[in-house]
C-alpha cells in the first residue's frame, strides 16, 4: 500500500520514533515504504543529530537515493558528521552524476579526502566529470547508459540491454552508436519490445538525434530538453563519439539553480548557497550588503544632480513635489522591461541578434507610456501648480519613462553582448542609474521650460 498523505505529512514524527529505537528494522521499513524526496524533505525537518545517525545506521544502497534529495548545505553537514568510510560508502553508492555534485560542492580540502577514499573505479569516473568546466553540460551528465549497434538484430540488442540494464540510469530511450561509439540515432524501448525479434535495429532507429557537446553550457542542455520534448539528451565529444547522457530530473536541478541564481541577482543579492530557511542571519547580511553599499554610492550622485538645480527648486517649490513621482515611475518602467528581457533571454526565447527589433518595439511601446502618465501627472499639476509648471512636469515624466523603459530593455543585451549575465542587471541597480539621469532630464526639461 502507498503512503498516504496523512503519512507523508507524519513522516518526521515517524522517522523520530523509528531513530529512538534500538533495532534498525523498522527504520529501513520506513525507507523502503517512502519516496527518496519524501525522506529527505522530513529529515531536513529534524534535527542535525538525528538525520545524521539516519544515514549512519541505514545500508548505502538504501539511504543514498534519499541523501542525493537533500538540500545542498545538508548534504554538506551530513557528510562531515559521518565518519570516512560511511562517507566514502555513501557517496560511491549515488549515481555518478549526483556523487559529482556532492564533492563539487564541498571545499577542496574535504572533496580531495573524500576522493582519496572512494574507489578507484568511482575516483576515476567521478574525477573525469569534475574535469568539465563548471556549469558545463559534462558535470552534470552520467556516464551509466548502455547502447545498442544498428546492425544488431532486436533479440540481440534486448539480450544486450538485459544484460547491461543495472548499469544505466534509463533505456527507456535507447541510443544507436557505431562500434566505435559514434552516435546516430536513437530508439524507443516500446519499439524494440513490439518489433520481431529478427528485425533490425537499422529497421527501427530515429535518425533526427538532438544532443549536446560536453563542454556546452548545462542551460542550453535544459533549452534542448524542453526545445525537444525530450526524456534523455545524449552527450558527445566534438567528434561526435557519445560520453554519457543527461535526464530530465538532471534538467529540473539545473533549472532550479539557474533559476534561483538569477533572482538573487535581479533583486542585488548574492548568490545564496543555502536555503533561505536555513540561512544564518549573517550570512544573509553578508550576502546583501554588499550590493547595497555600491547602491549608496550610486544614489549619492543622485543626491548631487538635484543640488545642482538648486536655484530652479528655490524659483519653483512645486517641482520637488513631483520629483519623487516621476523618478519612481521611471524606476518602475526600467525595472519592468528588465525583468521582461531577462527572462526572454534566460528561456531564449530571444536572442541577441533580437535587441534592435525588440528596441524599436519598445520604443513605441515607451511613448505610447509615457503619454499617457505625462497626461496624468499633467493633471496634478495643473491642478496644484500652474499651466506652466504641468507642461514641464509632463515633458519630464515622458522623457522620464522612455528613458527608464529603454534603458531597462537595452541593459541586458548589452550585457550578454560582453559575456556576463544578463540578470546582473538588477531591480535596484536600474533603478538607481534611471534615478540619476531622471533627475538631470526632469530639472533640464524644468530649466528650459519655465526660463529658469
Amino acid at each position: 500500500m502507498s503512503p498516504t498523505d496523512h503519512d507523508i505529512d507524519n513522516l518526521p514524527d515517524t522517522l523520530r520514533t523509528a531513530l529512538e529505537q534500538g533495532s534498525d528494522g523498522p527504520l529501513n521499513a520506513i525507507c523502503n515504504a517512502h519516496a527518496a524526496p519524501d525522506l529527505s524533505d522530513a529529515l531536513e525537518t529534524l534535527p542535525e543529530d538525528q538525520a545524521v545517525a539516519f544515514f549512519q545506521r541505514l545500508e548505502p544502497a538504501c539511504a543514498a537515493p534519499v541523501y542525493a534529495h537533500l538540500e545542498p548545505d545538508h548534504q554538506s553537514r551530513v557528510l562531515a558528521a559521518l565518519d570516512e568510510q560511511q562517507a566514502a560508502d555513501l557517496v560511491a553508492a549515488l549515481s555518478l552524476d549526483d556523487a559529482v555534485a556532492v564533492i563539487d560542492g564541498l571545499g577542496d580540502e574535504h572533496a580531495d579526502s573524500l576522493m582519496e577514499t572512494l574507489p578507484a573505479e568511482s575516483q576515476e569516473a567521478v574525477g573525469s566529470l569534475l574535469a568539465y568546466p563548471e556549469e558545463s553540460a559534462g558535470r552534470v551528465m552520467t556516464p551509466e547508459y548502455v547502447t545498442v549497434q544498428p546492425e544488431w538484430t532486436v533479440s540481440e540488442a534486448m539480450e544486450h540491454l538485459r544484460a547491461h540494464h543495472e548499469v544505466a540510469e534509463t533505456v527507456n530511450t535507447v541510443f544507436v552508436t557505431t562500434a566505435a561509439g559514434e552516435l546516430l540515432a536513437w530508439v524507443r524501448l516500446k519499439e524494440l519490445l513490439l518489433a520481431r525479434a529478427s528485425a533490425r535495429v537499422a529497421d527501427l532507429m530515429h535518425t533526427d538525434v538532438a544532443s549536446i557537446t560536453a563542454e556546452e553550457d548545462r542551460e542550453e542542455a535544459a533549452h534542448r530538453i524542453s526545445h525537444y520534448d525530450l526524456n534523455v539528451l545524449p552527450v558527445v565529444d566534438d567528434q561526435g563519439h557519445m560520453l554519457g547522457i543527461i535526464t530530465v530530473d538532471d534538467v529540473m536541478d539545473v533549472l532550479r539553480a539557474e533559476t534561483t541564481e538569477d533572482f538573487h541577482r535581479m533583486a542585488a543579492v548574492g548568490d545564496v548557497v543555502l536555503s533561505l530557511r536555513d540561512a544564518s542571519m549573517g550570512l544573509l547580511y553578508r550576502k546583501r550588503i554588499g550590493w547595497l553599499l555600491i547602491l549608496v554610492v550610486v544614489n549619492i550622485f543622485a543626491g548631487l544632480a538635484i543640488a545642482r538645480y538648486e536655484a530652479a527648486i528655490e524659483a519653483v517649490v512645486a517641482l520637488v513635489f513631483f520629483l519623487p513621482m516621476v523618478i519612481a515611475t521611471g524606476g518602475n518602467t526600467g525595472s519592468q522591461a528588465a525583468t521582461l528581457v531577462v527572462r526572454s533571454l534566460a528561456v531564449n526565447d530571444v536572442r541577441l541578434r533580437d535587441a534592435w527589433r525588440l528596441g524599436g518595439k519598445e520604443l513605441v511601446v515607451s511613448t505610447a507610456l509615457g503619454v499617457t502618465l505625462a497626461a496624468a501627472i499633467w493633471l496634478s499639476g495643473n491642478w496644484l501648480g500652474s499651466l506652466e509648471v504641468a507642461n514641464a512636469i509632463a515633458l519630464g515624466m515622458f522623457l522620464v519613462v522612455v528613458f527608464g523603459a529603454m534603458f531597462g530593455m537595452l541593459l541586458p543585451f548589452a550585457l550578454t553582448a560582453l559575456r556576463l549575465d544578463p540578470a546582473v542587471a538588477s531591480a535596484p541597480l536600474i533603478t538607481s542609474v534611471v534615478d540619476i539621469g531622471g533627475i538631470l532630464i526632469y530639472f533640464g526639461v524644468a530649466v528650459a521650460v519655465l526660463g529658469l
